[in-house]
Protein backbone atom coordinates (compact mmCIF):
# COMPACT_ATOMS: atom_id res chain seq x y z
CA UNK A 1 0.00 0.00 0.00
CA UNK A 2 1.54 3.36 -1.51
CA UNK A 3 1.45 6.45 0.83
CA UNK A 4 -0.46 9.23 -0.15
CA UNK A 5 1.00 11.35 -3.25
CA UNK A 6 2.26 14.97 -2.68
CA UNK A 7 4.54 17.52 -4.10
CA UNK A 8 7.77 18.08 -3.26
CA UNK A 9 8.17 18.89 0.02
CA UNK A 10 11.88 17.92 1.20
CA UNK A 11 13.32 14.86 2.72
CA UNK A 12 11.97 15.65 6.40
CA UNK A 13 8.45 15.77 4.92
CA UNK A 14 8.57 12.59 3.16
CA UNK A 15 10.38 11.41 6.37
CA UNK A 16 7.34 12.36 8.43
CA UNK A 17 5.22 10.71 5.94
CA UNK A 18 6.82 7.28 5.48
CA UNK A 19 7.07 7.59 9.75
CA UNK A 20 3.35 7.61 10.20
CA UNK A 21 2.59 4.79 7.57
CA UNK A 22 5.31 2.86 9.60
CA UNK A 23 4.08 3.44 12.87
CA UNK A 24 0.86 3.33 12.12
CA UNK A 25 1.28 -0.36 10.78
CA UNK A 26 0.62 0.59 6.77
CA UNK A 27 4.18 -1.01 6.32
CA UNK A 28 5.10 -4.06 9.28
CA UNK A 29 7.65 -5.03 10.75
CA UNK A 30 10.22 -6.69 7.81
CA UNK A 31 8.34 -5.23 5.06
CA UNK A 32 10.45 -4.43 2.36
CA UNK A 33 9.78 -0.65 1.28
CA UNK A 34 9.02 0.67 -2.40
CA UNK A 35 12.27 1.01 -4.44
CA UNK A 36 13.61 4.97 -4.32
CA UNK A 37 12.33 5.28 -7.74
CA UNK A 38 8.67 4.13 -6.93
CA UNK A 39 8.74 6.72 -3.72
CA UNK A 40 10.40 9.15 -6.14
CA UNK A 41 7.46 8.69 -8.31
CA UNK A 42 5.26 8.46 -5.54
CA UNK A 43 6.14 11.87 -3.61
CA UNK A 44 7.21 13.64 -6.84
CA UNK A 45 10.56 14.03 -5.59
CA UNK A 46 14.13 13.27 -6.53
CA UNK A 47 15.35 10.21 -5.65
CA UNK A 48 18.45 11.92 -3.72
CA UNK A 49 15.44 13.66 -1.65
CA UNK A 50 13.64 10.41 -1.17
CA UNK A 51 17.66 8.94 -0.14
CA UNK A 52 17.94 11.23 2.27
CA UNK A 53 14.40 10.85 4.09
CA UNK A 54 15.30 7.33 4.26
CA UNK A 55 18.42 8.14 5.62
CA UNK A 56 16.49 9.74 8.32
CA UNK A 57 14.36 6.80 9.36
CA UNK A 58 17.25 4.71 9.55
CA UNK A 59 19.35 7.08 11.87
CA UNK A 60 16.07 6.95 14.31
CA UNK A 61 15.69 2.67 13.49
CA UNK A 62 12.68 3.07 11.95
CA UNK A 63 14.11 0.84 8.94
CA UNK A 64 17.50 -0.86 7.77
CA UNK A 65 19.10 -0.71 4.15
CA UNK A 66 20.45 -3.85 2.85
CA UNK A 67 22.88 -3.15 -0.35
CA UNK A 68 21.31 -4.88 -2.85
CA UNK A 69 17.89 -5.87 -1.27
CA UNK A 70 15.94 -3.01 -0.58
CA UNK A 71 15.01 -1.12 2.53
CA UNK A 72 13.24 -3.15 5.21
CA UNK A 73 11.17 -2.03 8.11
CA UNK A 74 13.07 -2.73 11.65
CA UNK A 75 10.31 -0.55 13.60
CA UNK A 76 8.30 -2.70 15.73
CA UNK A 77 4.85 -2.30 17.11
CA UNK A 78 5.25 -1.09 21.55
CA UNK A 79 5.24 -4.64 23.55
CA UNK A 80 6.11 -6.66 20.27
CA UNK A 81 9.18 -8.23 22.72
CA UNK A 82 8.29 -7.34 25.90
CA UNK A 83 6.18 -10.66 26.64
CA UNK A 84 9.85 -12.75 25.84
CA UNK A 85 11.82 -9.83 27.64
CA UNK A 86 9.72 -10.15 30.57
CA UNK A 87 10.13 -14.23 30.96
CA UNK A 88 13.52 -14.47 29.88
CA UNK A 89 16.12 -14.87 32.37
CA UNK A 90 19.81 -12.77 32.21
CA UNK A 91 21.05 -16.55 32.16
CA UNK A 92 19.07 -17.76 29.29
CA UNK A 93 19.51 -14.69 26.96
CA UNK A 94 23.45 -15.58 27.78
CA UNK A 95 22.21 -19.42 26.31
CA UNK A 96 20.59 -17.91 23.59
CA UNK A 97 23.71 -15.89 22.59
CA UNK A 98 26.23 -18.68 22.95
CA UNK A 99 24.04 -20.58 20.60
CA UNK A 100 24.42 -17.36 18.55
CA UNK A 101 27.49 -15.34 18.41
CA UNK A 102 30.19 -18.03 17.82
CA UNK A 103 28.67 -19.12 14.31
CA UNK A 104 28.08 -16.00 13.74
CA UNK A 105 32.14 -14.41 14.40
CA UNK A 106 33.07 -17.15 12.07
CA UNK A 107 30.86 -15.54 9.83
CA UNK A 108 32.47 -12.46 10.45
CA UNK A 109 35.81 -13.47 10.59
CA UNK A 110 35.18 -15.26 6.92
CA UNK A 111 33.28 -12.35 5.66
CA UNK A 112 34.53 -9.07 7.07
CA UNK A 113 35.55 -6.17 4.81
CA UNK A 114 37.93 -3.49 5.28
CA UNK A 115 35.45 -1.15 6.19
CA UNK A 116 33.37 -3.60 8.59
CA UNK A 117 37.00 -4.27 10.70
CA UNK A 118 37.73 -0.40 10.67
CA UNK A 119 33.92 -0.45 12.43
CA UNK A 120 34.78 -2.84 14.61
CA UNK A 121 37.81 -1.54 16.01
CA UNK A 122 36.07 1.89 15.95
CA UNK A 123 33.40 0.34 18.83
CA UNK A 124 36.29 -0.80 20.89
CA UNK A 125 38.06 2.88 20.96
CA UNK A 126 34.69 4.07 21.80
CA UNK A 127 33.63 1.98 24.35
CA UNK A 128 37.21 2.08 25.75
CA UNK A 129 36.74 5.42 25.79
CA UNK A 130 33.87 5.12 28.07
CA UNK A 131 35.95 4.92 30.94
CA UNK A 132 33.57 3.87 33.78
CA UNK A 133 30.54 5.22 32.84
CA UNK A 134 28.34 2.13 32.62
CA UNK A 135 25.65 3.22 30.14
CA UNK A 136 28.32 4.73 27.35
CA UNK A 137 30.26 1.25 27.75
CA UNK A 138 27.14 -0.33 27.46
CA UNK A 139 26.28 1.59 24.16
CA UNK A 140 29.43 0.79 22.93
CA UNK A 141 29.49 -2.92 23.92
CA UNK A 142 25.87 -3.05 21.94
CA UNK A 143 27.31 -1.96 18.84
CA UNK A 144 30.33 -3.79 19.02
CA UNK A 145 28.82 -7.13 18.74
CA UNK A 146 25.84 -5.84 16.57
CA UNK A 147 28.98 -4.80 14.33
CA UNK A 148 30.10 -8.13 14.31
CA UNK A 149 26.47 -9.05 13.33
CA UNK A 150 27.13 -6.60 10.40
CA UNK A 151 30.65 -8.20 9.20
CA UNK A 152 28.89 -11.51 9.34
CA UNK A 153 27.32 -10.53 5.83
CA UNK A 154 24.01 -12.62 6.56
CA UNK A 155 20.89 -11.11 6.43
CA UNK A 156 19.33 -13.50 8.88
CA UNK A 157 21.72 -13.81 11.02
CA UNK A 158 21.90 -10.14 12.17
CA UNK A 159 18.29 -9.78 12.05
CA UNK A 160 18.08 -12.84 14.77
CA UNK A 161 20.82 -10.94 16.58
CA UNK A 162 18.98 -7.76 16.66
CA UNK A 163 16.15 -9.72 18.15
CA UNK A 164 18.05 -11.02 20.48
CA UNK A 165 19.36 -7.86 21.32
CA UNK A 166 16.24 -5.75 21.80
CA UNK A 167 15.90 -8.02 24.84
CA UNK A 168 19.14 -7.11 25.96
CA UNK A 169 18.43 -3.51 26.19
CA UNK A 170 14.89 -4.17 27.77
CA UNK A 171 14.36 -1.69 30.69
CA UNK A 172 14.28 -5.08 32.89
CA UNK A 173 17.81 -5.49 32.67
CA UNK A 174 19.03 -1.96 33.30
CA UNK A 175 19.48 -2.82 37.31
CA UNK A 176 21.17 -5.96 36.31
CA UNK A 177 23.46 -3.93 34.11
CA UNK A 178 24.69 -1.39 37.45
CA UNK A 179 25.19 -4.31 39.56
CA UNK A 180 27.40 -6.14 36.91
CA UNK A 181 29.47 -3.73 35.35
CA UNK A 182 32.26 -2.26 37.91
CA UNK A 183 35.01 -0.31 36.82
CA UNK A 184 37.38 -3.91 36.78
CA UNK A 185 34.58 -5.69 34.51
CA UNK A 186 34.24 -3.15 32.11
CA UNK A 187 38.02 -2.68 31.77
CA UNK A 188 37.85 -7.28 31.41
CA UNK A 189 34.74 -6.92 28.73
CA UNK A 190 37.12 -4.28 26.60
CA UNK A 191 40.56 -6.13 26.74
CA UNK A 192 38.01 -8.96 25.53
CA UNK A 193 36.62 -7.15 23.00
CA UNK A 194 40.11 -5.70 21.32
CA UNK A 195 41.34 -9.04 21.80
CA UNK A 196 38.07 -10.70 19.95
CA UNK A 197 38.39 -7.66 16.96
CA UNK A 198 42.08 -8.38 16.56
CA UNK A 199 41.05 -12.26 15.61
CA UNK A 200 38.48 -11.28 13.33
CA UNK A 201 40.74 -9.06 11.70
CA UNK A 202 43.22 -11.41 11.98
CA UNK A 203 40.83 -14.22 9.83
CA UNK A 204 42.06 -16.56 13.08
CA UNK A 205 38.61 -18.22 12.60
CA UNK A 206 39.30 -20.30 15.97
CA UNK A 207 40.62 -18.36 17.91
CA UNK A 208 37.79 -15.76 17.52
CA UNK A 209 35.14 -18.48 18.01
CA UNK A 210 37.36 -19.50 20.86
CA UNK A 211 37.51 -15.79 22.06
CA UNK A 212 33.77 -15.19 22.17
CA UNK A 213 32.78 -18.33 23.37
CA UNK A 214 34.97 -17.63 26.54
CA UNK A 215 33.92 -13.90 26.63
CA UNK A 216 29.98 -15.08 26.76
CA UNK A 217 31.02 -17.41 29.21
CA UNK A 218 32.43 -14.54 31.22
CA UNK A 219 29.49 -12.77 31.37
CA UNK A 220 27.45 -15.87 32.29
CA UNK A 221 29.54 -16.30 35.56
CA UNK A 222 28.74 -12.37 35.97
CA UNK A 223 25.29 -12.68 35.90
CA UNK A 224 24.67 -16.05 37.87
CA UNK A 225 27.07 -14.36 40.83
CA UNK A 226 24.70 -11.28 40.39
CA UNK A 227 21.16 -12.66 40.48
CA UNK A 228 22.62 -15.24 43.36
CA UNK A 229 23.26 -11.57 45.34
CA UNK A 230 19.59 -10.10 44.91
Amino acid sequence: MMVPVDAARGSAWIADQLRQAIVEGTYKFGQKLPAERQLAEAFNASRTTVRLALDRLETDKLVARRIGSGTFVSYRQPGETDDIAEITSPVELIEARLAIEPYMTRLAVLNASAKDLEKLFEACDLAEAAGNDATRFTEWDTQFHIRIAEASHNPLMLWIYRRVNEIRAHDQWAAMRDKILTPQRIADYNRQHRALAEAIASRDVEGAVAMVTSHLHYARRQLMGAEGSV
